[in-house]
């Protein structure tokens, strides 16, 4: 992250706290091709770039936990059409974030009236 602000110096105990939580953490290696094909496949759809890759990472980390072909996850993506696609998408990366910053959708509800200024005592 780019800031202006001076970075601090790293205590010796936070160097040793972020060795320990990284220690069991093995970064994620896909085939170039694959990811490439994956990114592709959402900027098609008109997904930003920084989106696509964000995406492409969360869902190819899915399939290869479940021990899915990416290529099958992109084929039964292929019929849908954008806004379900996108909306697929969110619960996606809402399974995969904190409850603290999840995304919201949209959603034209008709409140009525009478019943939102019921009042049980």
């Amino acid at each position: 992250m780019i800031s202006d602000i001076p970075n601090k110096p790293e205590q010796s105990e936070q160097k040793i706290v972020n060795f320990f939580e990284s220690y069991y953490v093995k970064p994620a290696e896909f085939p170039a091709n694959e990811f490439n094909a994956v990114v592709g496949f959402f900027e098609k759809r008109d997904f930003g770039k920084v989106s696509a890759i964000t995406v492409a990472q969360v869902i190819m980390q899915q399939a290869k936990l479940e021990n899915i072909k990416v290529f099958k996850v992109l084929d039964t993506l292929k019929g849908l059409s954008k806004l379900a696609i996108s909306k697929l998408v969110i619960n996606i990366l809402n399974s995969n974030r904190d409850n603290t910053s999840k995304l919201g959708q949209r959603s034209n509800k008709t409140v009525n009236k009478t019943e939102q200024r019921n009042i049980i005592i």
